[in-house]
């Protein structure tokens, strides 16, 4: 017989060794696989303990997610499909974990007038905490009895019709600008970035009077944006983390507004007329008898470029998108201006020279009259003229546009900028047969409201004529069309939001053409606000060039 030698030995040794380290990795897999599950089901059970005992009713189905994080990942990287999906299998009224809370998410007509109407007495308003501390207190979002009631007086004044109506010819002016750079670029603009410059320069220099350098309103965007990007992040106050880049955001806005706050107060002492929305705060502060503090009113500079900003900012690419979709749409508003005066040959008497020099001596007027000279200077410092031939518009004018009040409707209605809004249950309630404990929050979907109200005939289509004298479809129940919410929380400037819309769209409209620089349509991403995933490309050149 031959004798093994060493090799043969070795290897059932070998064999062995592998099986072993196979069998301990393998049982390492399942240890913390039965950890991961046994800890799931221990986050689950923690809530579940959570219900009012002395309430009857269940608490809504829904899971609850992993420890810490809930389903907050799955919420952001999915979009509307996180919401959509939940709702087809739990209801209307669900339970879910985001961003550090418990929370209950509602649609439905009915459901969401209880919430709304609701307000001080079944629930309170309860931003995610990320958002109350980079915010900050003071802001009418944040504020809560007392203090909304204050503030939401003082704000009253800022977008009252007068005040709409002093800010029109500035905002105008804006708009113009603005799209002259869109119709000057040789190539593709992004739409969703290029309607975010628009309304950052609305709120800058028409709500808060700034004037700027051109370089110091784009450092300003950027800072701006980087606070909107972690607006709604893990309430983890870490270097690096999203809560620790939005504050590092708002106090650098802060820094810069702070000078800027004390000259116009001082200012507002010696003269009694209203250029801006900071005007009017400081004016109705003063008649309420109310001193706003620099830190307040640091706050609420920032809370105004953030209600005229991101949200304005998505329904304005919606409007473009739904422009580039609709074509009829358009030359049915197009067939309107032209009926109330707006169109080109309306206002083209003159020839292109005089029109221009009209313009420029407009311009000046304006820019002395308003104490607004930034869009005449930029004619002199290189930037686009704008060849539009609009007039100045007025509310009265806009609120004769009807065919054109249904498209901005319906742009709100199908895509809503903001998906839902958050409440705090004050006490425990019943919604469609389930128990709201008392400090869960609440988040009612506008979105998914509006996709599935019964009251709207085919509501996957886009169909401005729904609001549209002879059929109406949300006269019927008044909850079922909810873009600026409802009850004394809805939203104080949404007459501001829409004037923007529409004076944005007759300027489109009546000078513009557009084509799509992609060969597909973006897909929308719906959280935090809607947007389109990879931008929205489109070309723009003016009609009648001068």
């Amino acid at each position: 017989m031959l004798e093994s030698g060493p090799a043969q030995e070795m290897l059932p040794l070998a064999q062995f060794g592998l099986l072993s380290a196979l069998a301990t990795a393998l049982t390492s897999v399942l240890s913390a696989l039965l950890l991961l599950a046994l800890t799931r089901q221990l986050w689950s059970l923690r809530w579940s303990l959570t219900r009012d005992k002395e309430s009857s009713l269940p608490l809504p189905k829904g899971s609850m997610g992993w420890p810490l994080i809930g389903e907050t990942f799955h919420w952001l990287f999915q979009g509307s499909n996180f919401h959509i999906s939940r709702r087809e299998r739990h209801g209307n009224v669900f339970k879910t974990h985001l961003l550090g809370k418990p929370v209950i998410r509602v649609t439905g007509a009915e459901n969401i007038r209880k919430i709304l109407l609701g307000e001080h007495s079944l629930v309170c308003t309860q931003w995610p905490q990320s958002t109350r501390i980079i915010l900050g207190p003071n802001t009418l979002v944040n504020s809560i009895g007392d203090l909304h009631k204050r503030n939401r007086k003082i704000l009253a004044k800022v977008f009252s019709r007068g005040a709409l109506e002093s800010y029109l010819p500035r905002l105008q002016d804006v708009v113009k600008s603005e799209i002259a750079k869109w119709c000057s670029k040789p190539g593709a603009i992004d739409v969703y970035s290029a309607a975010k410059s628009l309304t950052f320069r609305i709120a800058v220099r028409v709500l808060l009077g700034l004037q700027m350098e051109e370089e110091r309103i784009v450092y300003l965007a950027q800072i701006f944006e980087q606070l909107m990007n972690n607006l709604f992040s893990l309430p983890i106050d870490a270097p690096l983390s999203g809560l620790r880049k939005g504050i590092k955001a708002r106090e650098i806005l802060h820094a810069n507004m702070e000078k800027i706050i004390e000259e116009k107060m001082e200012r507002q002492q010696a003269e009694e007329e209203y250029h801006d929305a900071f005007d009017y705060i400081l004016s109705s502060s003063n008649e309420h008898g109310q001193q706003l503090s620099i830190q307040e009113l640091k706050e609420t500079a920032v809370e105004l470029i953030f209600a005229a900003h991101s949200t304005t900012a998505s329904a304005s690419t919606s409007l473009i998108l739904q422009f580039l979709r609709h074509p009829a749409v358009v030359e049915r508003a197009r067939i309107e201006l032209e009926a109330e005066g707006l169109g080109y040959e309306c206002n083209s008497s003159h020839s292109s020279s005089g029109v221009a020099m009209e313009k420029e001596e407009d311009a000046e007027t304006s820019c002395l009259l308003n104490g607004d000279c930034q869009n005449h200077q930029n004619h002199r410092d290189g930037f686009p003229q704008s060849q539009s031939h609009i007039p100045y518009l007025s509310l009265d004018k806009l609120s004769q546009l009807r065919y054109l009040d249904c498209v901005v409707k319906e742009v709100l209605r199908f895509l809503p900028p903001v998906s839902g809004g958050y409440r705090t249950a004050l006490q425990t309630f019943e919604l469609d047969g389930y128990q709201i404990p008392k400090g869960w929050s609440v988040m009612y979907s506008i979105r998914d409201t509006h996709e599935t109200a019964a009251v709207f005939q085919s509501p996957e289509l886009f169909d401005p004529d729904r609001f549209g004298p002879d059929r109406e479809e949300s006269r019927s129940a008044r909850f079922s069309y909810v873009p600026f919410g409802g009850g004394v929380r809805s939203c104080v400037g949404k007459e501001l939001a829409q004037m923007i819309l529409k004076t944005l769209a007759v300027e489109l409209i009546g000078t513009c053409k557009w084509t799509l620089a992609t060969e597909n349509f973006p897909k929308m991403q719906t959280v935090p606000i809607v947007h389109p995933v990879n931008g929205l490309h489109v070309n723009f050149t003016y009609n009648y060039p001068l």
